[in-house]
Parts: structure tokens; C-alpha cells; sequence
């Protein structure tokens, strides 16, 4: 055990999360998402949302402020009419913990999964909302 870690975040994830250097992606995948399929490294975190590993990971997690964008969401596919209102409560989490507006990139569903096969790891979750799934860019840590 250590102190200050939230509980959520497991022993692997951790790991995965010290182990990303600048650039590196890591992706949030909802309970739908073929995360098994798709991952070089899996960390599974069943009965969680994406939501609350978010709130959990981002005060240690810094996004990466030199590329063009540090977060993808999976753009809702045409015709669909979903509309994911999670999104808001990731903007919401990302600028409370980020102190800013994410700049957001929105991937279409098929390259997302292409991007995602590259990710330095996926994060399966048990996120029941359609087109939760996120990709963060991991940053540097700057000393101030």
C-alpha cells in the first residue's frame, strides 16, 4: 500500500501509467470496445467507469502540451444518433485536474481502433455509455 493513491488505481495500472513516456498513448475503453483484440497491454478494470479512472489518474497524469491535440474520443459513427453526453464529463474531469480546455481530436471509429492497436496500452473498463471511449497523450512533468 502507499499513501495518496487512490484505490482504483490498481498495481498494473500503475505500472503501465510510470512505464508511458512523453507521447506515449494510453486508451479508456468502454465495455463495449474489443480492448482484448486490439491492446498490446491490457489492464483490466471492471466495475469501473471511465469517468472515475479519470478522476483518478489525471491529478498524476500529466496531458502532453506540445502536440496538436492529447485527447481523441471515438467519433459517433454516421447515422448514429447517439449523442454522448459523457463527453461533457470529460472535459469537465480533464480541466478541473488540467487546469485548461482539452483540445479535443475526434477519430473516426475505424481509425481509432487502428490508433488504439498502437496505443502503449488500453484500459478496459466496465463504462456502460456509448462512445466513451478516450485516448490521452501522455505529457511531461515540468518541476515549477
Amino acid at each position: 500500500m502507499l499513501k495518496k493513491i487512490p484505490a482504483i488505481i490498481s498495481p498494473d495500472l500503475m505500472h503501465i501509467l510510470m512505464s508511458m513516456g512523453h507521447g506515449d498513448e494510453i486508451v479508456f475503453a468502454d465495455g463495449n470496445f474489443p480492448a482484448d483484440t486490439n491492446a498490446q497491454r491490457l489492464v483490466r478494470c471492471d466495475g469501473h467507469t471511465v469517468t472515475e479512472l479519470l478522476e483518478a489518474i489525471l491529478p498524476f497524469f500529466p496531458l502532453d502540451t506540445y502536440a496538436e491535440t492529447s485527447v481523441g474520443l471515438m467519433a459517433v459513427v454516421k447515422g448514429d444518433p447517439t449523442v454522448p453526453t459523457i463527453w461533457e464529463d470529460y472535459k469537465e474531469v480533464i480541466k478541473k485536474h488540467d487546469g485548461k480546455e482539452a483540445t479535443i481530436e475526434f477519430i473516426e471509429r475505424f481509425d481509432f481502433y487502428d490508433r488504439a492497436q498502437k496505443a502503449f496500452a488500453i484500459v478496459a473498463t466496465s463504462e456502460s455509455a456509448l462512445y466513451a471511449n478516450i485516448i490521452l497523450k501522455k505529457g511531461v512533468v515540468v518541476d515549477k
